[in-house]
């Protein structure tokens, strides 16, 4: 009897799978997935919000996308992107992203920003605790609700007090709580950090049992303060604490010196450090010309000069004069530094730990076109990466990062039966970045599917109105 029932199962599986019936079937997609190595066409079947049938089977389904010749991948994760309006978020869904974090710096209040953002984003998204924000709080200068940095000022550039770094452990544990997920820190914008503060921060970050990601303390050759300086610096902060360690942007903080900085990081793991990195395909950075990084000496330090720095809004190169007076400005504006080469850029990305992320901020390219830059880039124009490395290095290896802070993450960044439904269809042929420094929001063109929790948000190339299927990515 066992015998006969277990022939009926086998006979009648396939036959219920084929009468199942699904909310949105893909089918004829070249599949990917980059932790299982899979690269075939298959029928892929969604419906409530998750992969449920991956097949090479004819699948059925309320609707139905021809995706002949396209690839069906995981959605892309930004773990570095700053603008989370609704204009950001269209762009970054037109280029792939189907969540996007404020993970380097963070929200300066991360249960106002969770509240804000429910119900009402496009795409996935979560934030750091701010340690920026911490020490200007505990330095009696908040920042705004909506800001980013501190101005240069005594909460930047003063030593804290012991005092002082527990009001901020405290503020950081309070913002964990509320659901951020790792602590964020830019030290090159908090200058008067001290080591033992750093330090006292990744302990935090090792009670908690969340990342540290950070924008290390300088960038350029000169010591001291060099970026090989700066990168030890943090490496030995979670090699004394166990924190784990994400450094950001290695290809803008370390610029022609990345591959000698992401051979340090290659050491740190290499000895059982929990170290990984990110970059961007981009020669130029951009941040707020009133922060701490341009403190005096900064020309020496980075080898900039002012005529490298352009203001987004007009192409204006700056003057001594002109940068004098807005860098003395309370007002925070953003200015683009012309501070690496493309030629310094490339080959960051052909090391196997660096993974993509944006910085994404308006005014710059990198918001709108980064993800969809890496495949027309270095997939179909170079040739330096495969197909299946390009999309591990935007989906599953941001996934297992985040996989420190939030169980939930270990759904994300793969195309498998159970994962949770965001997926990028896109066709290789085609799939370009179009956003320049002169139109630095313009969308990428090639993205001809999207889906958030299985819910289609781009459609034929077009974005759906009215619909806001992005949910919070929460720590524990």
């Amino acid at each position: 009897m066992k015998c006969l029932v277990l022939c009926f199962a086998v006979v009648l599986s396939p036959l219920l799978a084929l009468s199942q019936s699904y909310d949105v079937v893909i089918q004829g997609g070249r599949v990917i997935d980059p932790e299982t190595g899979l690269d075939a066409v298959r029928n892929v079947g969604i419906g409530q919000g998750k992969i449920k049938r991956i097949s090479a089977e004819a699948l059925e389904g309320k609707r139905v996308i021809s995706a002949h010749g396209l690839i069906v991948a995981p959605g892309f994760i930004d773990l570095h992107q700053h603008d989370e309006d609704l204009e950001s978020q269209r762009v970054k869904a037109l280029d792939g992203v189907t969540t996007a974090l404020e993970m380097e710096i963070g929200k300066p209040d991360a249960a106002a920003f969770l509240k804000s953002m429910e119900g009402r984003s496009l795409i996935n998204y979560g934030t750091a605790a701010s340690h920026p924000a911490a020490r200007s709080l505990a330095f009696g200068t908040p920042i705004p609700e909506d800001g980013l940095l501190p101005k240069s000022g005594a909460a930047t550039n003063k030593p804290a007090s012991p005092e002082q770094i527990e009001t901020m452990k405290a503020r950081l544990r309070h913002e964990l709580d509320a659901g951020a997920l790792n602590i964020g820190m830019g030290i090159q914008y908090t200058p008067g950090v001290t080591r033992w503060e750093v330090i006292e921060m990744f302990r935090l970050a090792a009670e908690r049992r969340v990342p540290v990601y950070t924008h290390i303390r300088s960038n350029g050759k000169q010591e001291p303060g060099s970026n090989i300086e700066s990168v030890s610096e943090v490496i030995g902060a979670a090699a004394v604490t166990g924190a784990p360690l994400h450094i950001v942007h290695i290809n803008s903080s370390c610029g022609a010196q990345a591959l000698d900085c992401i051979g340090l990081i290659a050491g740190a793991r290499a000895r059982g450090l929990n170290v990984t990195t990110e970059a961007y395909p981009y020669e130029a950075a951009m941040t707020f010309i009133n922060s701490a990084r341009f403190n005096p000496g900064w020309q020496e330090q980075s080898g900039a000069t002012y005529h490298d720095l352009m203001l987004p809004e007009t192409g204006e190169r700056l003057t001594k004069e002109r940068f004098e007076e807005l860098h003395n400005s309370s007002e925070p504006r953003r200015v683009i530094l012309f501070s690496n080469t493309m030629e310094a850029v490339d080959p960051v990305f052909r090391n196997p730990l660096v993974m993509v992320a944006s910085d994404g901020e308006k005014g710059h390219p990198r918001n709108a076109g980064t993800f969809c830059r890496i495949l027309a880039r270095y997939v179909r124009s170079q040739g330096t990466l495969t197909l299946m490395d390009a999309i591990r290095k935007m989906s599953l290896m941001p996934a297992q990062v985040l996989e420190r802070s939030t169980p939930s993450a270990r759904l994300k960044g793969r195309l498998q039966e159970g994962a949770d439904a965001d997926v990028v269809i896109f066709d290789l042929q085609t799939v370009t970045d179009r956003a320049t420094y002169q139109h630095p929001m313009e969308p990428s063109v090639g993205v001809e599917y999207l889906l958030v929790g299985g819910v289609m948000l781009v459609d034929k190339g077009k974005l759906m109105e009215g619909v806001f299927p992005g949910k919070a990515l929460l720590g524990r």
